[in-house]
């Protein structure tokens, strides 16, 4: 039985750019999966980006979307958390 995944860019800024280190990363999700997964995964794997949960909002191909969203295969995910400023 072949599992059925979509492989997604994610486009890194503020916080989570600077937890990985890189401005994008490729990675693979099962379909059906919602962007909020993504948020989620990035938290699981840098603990510290926790703070920023409730806050990040998300954008598939240059488009905010709701954290439900689900994801289609290619999609550019962007993951934006709150910039700071004065």
């Amino acid at each position: 039985m072949a599992e059925f995944t979509v492989t997604i860019t994610v486009k890194l800024f503020a916080a989570y750019q600077e937890a990985y280190g890189v401005s994008e990363l490729v990675v693979e999700f099962p379909t059906e999966t919602p962007v909020a997964a993504v948020r989620d995964r990035l938290i699981d794997e840098h603990p510290e980006l926790a703070q920023w949960r409730d806050l990040t909002r998300f954008g598939i191909n240059l488009q905010f979307v709701e954290p439900d969203t689900l994801l289609q295969d290619g999609d550019e995910v962007v993951l934006i958390p709150p910039v700071s400023g004065g």
